[in-house]
């Protein structure tokens, strides 16, 4: 397991990444989305923004993990699938955003199986154990959340402080066509 890294210095200077090991945030594929006859498959990948020198403000998401969804039987109903992450933001008031970017043009949330695409939403709470949220949009960040978390892993105080909710709409399931599907969502987080 690694986690992607990005580290800036300054608000005006460039930022680069680093691959950080030992985290909690996979980047191999292995989440499942499964229809009547197609499967699917999401890898999830988080960006932290680290900024430099050591007190500046940081943003760090921890605990994602694949998401499953097994053999969907009724396509007349949408899947939604949520789980809830460890989300810490170093900044004075707690606030951070999040930006999401998956591997449909221009950064759209799509599963693709050759020239079959299949869309799904990306939803985000700032509360954990939700399974319904803010609908994000590609590579825009979504601003003014807060996080509960007092400590960069949620190792003390809450074990989870925000949810990432993934939905396949059933319009999307009925219309779809066979095959094996597969994608991946990018998740940046940075402090406020």
């Amino acid at each position: 397991m690694t986690q992607i890294v990005a580290a800036q210095h300054h608000a005006a200077t460039p930022m680069f990444v680093r691959r950080a090991r030992g985290s909690r945030c996979p980047l191999s594929p292995g989440a499942r989305f499964a229809g009547a006859t197609s499967t699917a498959t999401l890898a999830l990948a988080c960006l932290s923004l680290w900024a430099s020198p050591a007190f500046a403000d940081k943003a760090r998401i921890t605990g994602l993990a694949d998401v499953a969804f097994g053999m969907i039987g009724n396509l007349q109903a949408d899947a939604v699938r949520s789980q809830s992450l460890c989300l810490y933001s170093s900044a004075s008031t707690n606030g951070y955003n999040v930006t999401a970017s998956g591997t449909g043009p221009g950064g759209a949330f799509q599963l693709s199986s050759g020239s079959l695409s299949l869309p799904f939403e990306v939803q985000w709470s700032s509360s954990a154990g939700q399974s319904s949220g803010t609908q994000l949009s590609p590579n825009i960040p979504f601003t003014g959340q807060v996080s509960t978390a007092t400590q960069q892993t949620c190792n003390s105080g809450p074990a989870s402080t925000a949810s990432l909710i993934v939905i396949l709409r059933s319009n999307a399931l009925t219309s779809a066509t066979s095959g094996t599907y597969s994608g991946t969502v990018a998740l940046i987080v940075a402090p406020e």
